[in-house]
């Protein structure tokens, strides 16, 4: 896909690369010049002010003079400025009087003007001498002349003499051939202020210390079904895991190195180092620096710092700003970044231009492209669009899109089909997939895999898959591991977790003692604590516990409240547990209300309740009426009672 600008970005790359290639050069020619050649200084001592064209004028003087230290300086002065066939003559004629820094500046022409065997020999002539810059520029030629024994001689020559050039050369080399010295020669390098060096030290390091993770998992309540969410992963990793084996204080050690070389080199306009501190910073919490380094990588042209830094302005509320660097780093092809903008447009309920950015980023390579249209088109009830793009997205690998393709096939009553993608994904990692073939199986009466399948998901912390398989301990009389399952459970936010975790603790309380007149008030029991956390999440059952354990407390305004809460939510119980505290409180009238809401819903006392209100108030017939419901809805206790007066009430009535 070809987006405005990306003209004006090819050109700007190419002057960065002939820039590059021009910095190269003078950096190898300043570096003789400023060891190797012997260029009288005191003049320019004295004279600090001189221009560059007074100091070649001098220079040039002295040269046709015969001064060997001037038409050395001379010549490099002239190659630095790109006149190659100036400098040339001066340049041969220091060579010939044995000016080793000529001859290694001689070496850089010739090489300029594509003479390469021609430069390797006067390269060699000034090595030999012991010009480390000459040694480095011949090491280099061997390397791309694939003689790597002859190029690391060389190179090891200038590294050794402690030139930066030589040392991150030679470590690269070494490194090519996964040689442990090359460490040594990064640091070297580094050392000497090579940027490229630090960032590559900097990674040696970090990669000893982490291994890059992704994406933290979602959970859910029920099948796991693909949300309209799309999947926008952050732009570098931030989380890592210790190598095993390896003591915390050493990898505090490393960590920190590595940050401080990846600072050495982003300060020296090292943009993808750049990029990795603004990503440690960013982890670290420390997000107003972290957004310096992204910005000062963006603005080099490091896409993945500009999506990164979109992200960091997202989440601090400026969505704008964010839009504006997600389009820079879609725009030089950065799927992520497209991803974003993908999210961003859907969310504004802009479908088409949500699903361009979301080909832009599977034309990008983002396979999490085509995953999001397929939510984007399930969102809209597209269900055959967001097969097929699932199917594709699962094809590449992605184990979200399998798990989600595999729900749409179990949704459409293909359970055999959707079995092989719910496996396939789970065994990718993906922790929804395994809870979700847990349901498969349970689905099937096979309650032993679908076990597997829970545990598995919830090892992974998966709330919903650990809340079944405390239940399944629970079933099995294991109440050990069915309360480490539900303690995991409840603190994820399952509302059916805390109650049953409450009910497991309530039942090991002691029986309460009889109430002391003047003691002072119990404070909550920790079963209690958990009954109110499923009941501030609207567990019907836990808010009528709660109720029963403030009105035991006497604390009725408490109990009230729950109760009403519970009873307003359709809970008979509840609703019969409100009527008994307001006809004790003299609200008879209110009471009723309440016991016919619970005894319509099937609560068998609430329906003797109401017996008893009509029989006392000489409503017999009303009250022969409740007590046939009662008798009908039970428990046994009940039923026998409002039999009981239900003849009661029939002798009354043909007394």
């Amino acid at each position: 896909m070809v987006f405005m600008g990306d003209r004006a970005t090819l050109l700007e790359t190419g002057r960065f690369v002939q820039r590059h290639a021009r910095n190269a050069a003078d950096e190898i020619i300043e570096a003789v010049g400023a060891v190797d050649a012997a260029v009288d200084t005191t003049a320019d001592a004295d004279t600090d002010a001189e221009t560059e064209t007074e100091t070649e004028a001098r220079h040039r003087r002295a040269a046709e003079h015969g001064d060997l230290a001037s038409m050395s300086a001379l010549g490099a002065l002239l190659l630095r400025r790109g006149d190659l066939d100036g400098a040339e003559p001066y340049l041969r004629g220091a060579t010939a009087e044995g000016d080793r820094a000529a001859a290694n500046n001689l070496g850089v022409l010739l090489h300029q003007r594509g003479y390469p065997d021609e430069a390797a020999g006067w390269w060699r002539v000034a090595a030999v001498a012991g010009s480390a810059p000459a040694a480095h520029a011949l090491g280099r030629h061997h390397r791309e002349r694939g003689d790597e024994p002859a190029a690391e001689y060389w190179l090891r020559q200038a590294a050794e003499q402690g030139h930066a050039l030589g040392a991150y050369a030679l470590a690269d080399l070494l490194e090519h051939r996964s040689d442990v010295g090359a460490e040594r020669w990064l640091r070297a390098a580094a050392e000497q202020g090579h940027r490229e060096a630090a960032y590559r030290l900097a990674l040696a390091l970090e990669r000893r210390v982490t291994e890059t993770t992704r994406g933290p998992h979602e959970t859910g309540t029920r099948l796991r079904v693909p949300g309209t969410r799309a999947v926008v992963p952050s732009g570098v990793a931030a989380t890592g895991t210790a190598v095993p084996g390896q003591p915390a204080g050493e990898r505090a050690g490393e960590a920190a190195e590595a940050e401080q070389w990846f600072r050495q080199a982003a300060a020296r306009g090292h943009r993808r180092a750049a990029l990795h501190l603004g990503a440690i910073l960013e982890h670290r919490g420390e997000l107003k620096e972290a957004g310096r380094w992204y910005l000062s990588s963006a603005k080099e042209g490091e896409a993945k710092a500009a999506c990164a830094l979109g992200f960091l302005l997202r989440d601090a509320g400026d969505e704008e700003s964010a839009a504006v660097w997600w389009l820079r780093a879609a725009q030089d092809g950065d799927g992520n970044a497209a991803n974003a903008l993908g999210a961003l447009h859907a969310a504004r309920g802009e479908q088409q231009t949500a699903e361009r950015w979301y080909r832009a980023a599977m034309d990008a390579g983002d396979v999490n492209g085509a995953y999001n249209l397929g939510l984007l088109c399930a969102a809209q009830d597209r269900i055959p669009q967001a097969e097929q793009w699932y199917r594709r997205a699962a094809y590449a690998g992605h184990r979200e899109a399998a798990n989600a393709l595999a729900v749409l096939l179990l949704q459409a009553g293909d359970a055999n089909g959707a079995e092989p993608w719910f496996s396939k994904a789970a065994e990718a990692g993906s922790v929804d997939a395994a809870f979700n073939l847990g349901i498969l199986h349970a689905g099937r009466d096979d309650d032993r895999t679908a076990l597997v399948w829970y545990e598995r998901a919830a090892a992974a912390g998966h709330t919903e898959a650990a809340l079944q398989v405390g239940i399944a301990a629970l079933r099995d009389g294991d109440e050990q591991t069915a309360e480490r399952h539900l303690r995991c459970a409840a603190g994820g936010g399952s509302a059916e977790a805390a109650f049953r975790l409450a009910s497991v603790l309530d039942a090991r309380r002691p029986e309460p003692g009889p109430a002391v007149l003047g003691a002072p008030r119990e404070e909550k029991s920790e079963c209690e604590e958990w009954y109110e956390r499923a009941a501030q999440q609207g567990h019907r059952r836990a808010q009528v516990r709660v109720g029963m354990l403030a009105a035991g407390r006497g604390d009725l305004a408490e109990a009230d409240r729950w109760y009403r809460e519970a009873a307003e939510a359709g809970s008979r119980n509840g609703a019969f547990n409100l009527g008994l505290l307001l006809a004790r409180e003299g609200s008879e009238r209110e009471a009723a209300l309440w016991w016919t809401r619970a005894a319509r819903a099937g609560h068998g006392r609430a329906a003797l309740r109401l017996a008893l209100l009509a029989a006392r108030r000489g409503e017999l017939t009303e009250g022969r009426r409740w007590c046939d419901r009662a008798v009908e809805l039970g428990p046994a206790e009940v039923a026998e009672r409002a039999a009981r007066l239900s003849e009661a009430l029939h002798q009354e009535l043909t007394a």
